[in-house]
């Protein structure tokens, strides 16, 4: 382990924003992370994983702990199932893909993901028909007054959409160190129910598709919707799709007929945050160097040197524009820092 000081994150954030922690260390296992923690106790801590769900629009008065530990090991299985437990360190869509290649089902819906596992869960990942609770078994984490690492079930974890403990009443007081997985072996759920993931499938002359076949064609339509981090800085989703009352959705509906809906339940809708947003006039707009990427709406691009200052500008003038318009409120999906 080695303590950097005024140390740049700009490789270590999906939107490429070149912010300075005043303190950066990154730990490669559960003991160095307790080791840290127990040295640190007078320092505000930062916990960091795969930079893929923030905007850093300050420079980090606090020690950046990256958590760096790696590891991926089958801890139960029988003939239909395997019990699959990942370091929180590991890259989000490679631990997707050594599933895959162990013909693992369960995960394929969300690879290309970017992040890391272990921040997986905090928000409750998913995409395409498909969310981390589906799968989910428990997750450890260690508590930082503490340092002891406790197990936590999924039903501890309270899941909700994009949502779960860790971002609320246990938010900034655990960190995850590893999470289990449950996949199928045999008899996979193939989901391609979601999106264009039958037409992208029908393209490739694909009629009874296999998990990796659902993998392939997530990954085609991310990568010709979706911008490359590494190419073009971004965070995925910023914007979570908004959730509203069947009253509202009734109203907005009525003025707006054309608008995309999903049924939740009897008394919710949602709507896709991206078409609202188009609707607004701010797919494909660039101020500066923020931007709102050409071919996702839903998607803020930093088209190189773009503060985390003047992007979340963006972000705001966004949620006015959208909120004027059809009176809905969108919220954000990335963590503002």
């Amino acid at each position: 382990m080695e303590l950097h000081k005024n140390y740049s994150l700009k490789t270590y954030n999906t939107f490429g924003i070149n912010a300075y922690a005043k303190n950066f260390i990154a730990i490669t296992t559960t003991t160095e992370l307790a080791k840290v923690i127990q040295q640190n106790t007078d320092k505000k801590l930062f916990i960091l994983g795969g930079g893929s769900n923030m905007l850093l629009t300050q420079d980090v008065d606090a020690l950046v702990i990256h958590i760096n530990n790696k590891g991926i090991e089958v801890v139960q299985e029988d003939a239909n199932s395997v019990h699959i437990k990942a370091m929180a360190g590991e890259n989000w869509h490679e631990f997707v893909r050594h599933c895959i290649d162990n013909d693992y089902g369960g995960l394929e819906n969300m690879s290309l993901i970017p992040g890391n596992v272990g921040t997986a869960p905090i928000q409750n990942i998913g995409a395409y028909g498909a969310e981390i609770k589906d799968t989910f078994v428990s997750c450890q984490a260690m508590n930082i007054s503490t340092q002891e690492v406790v197990t936590f079930t999924k039903e501890e974890c309270e899941f909700a959409y994009r949502e779960s403990i860790f971002k609320n009443n246990l938010k900034g007081k655990y960190i995850i160190t590893s999470v289990t997985f449950k996949l199928t072996k045999t008899n996979h759920n193939i989901n391609t129910a979601y999106g264009d993931i039958n037409k992208e499938l029908l393209k490739n002359g694909i009629t009874n598709p296999t998990i990796k076949d659902v993998s392939n064609a997530v990954i085609a339509i991310r990568q010709n919707k979706l911008p490359n981090p590494n190419e073009l800085g971004n965070s995925g989703s910023f914007f979570k799709n908004p959730i509203v009352s069947k009253e509202l959705f009734n109203m907005v509906y009525a003025q707006h007929p054309e608008m995309p809906h999903y049924i939740i339940s009897d008394t919710e809708v949602k709507v896709p945050a991206g078409w609202l947003i188009e609707q607004s006039g701010f797919k494909g707009k660039r101020f500066g160097d923020a931007g709102v990427h050409k071919k996702q709406a839903l998607v803020l691009v930093n088209y190189g040197t773009a503060t985390g200052q003047e992007i979340l500008a963006l972000a705001k003038k966004i949620q006015t524009a959208v909120y004027k318009n059809f009176g809905i409120a969108i919220t954000t999906e990335v963590n503002i820092i």
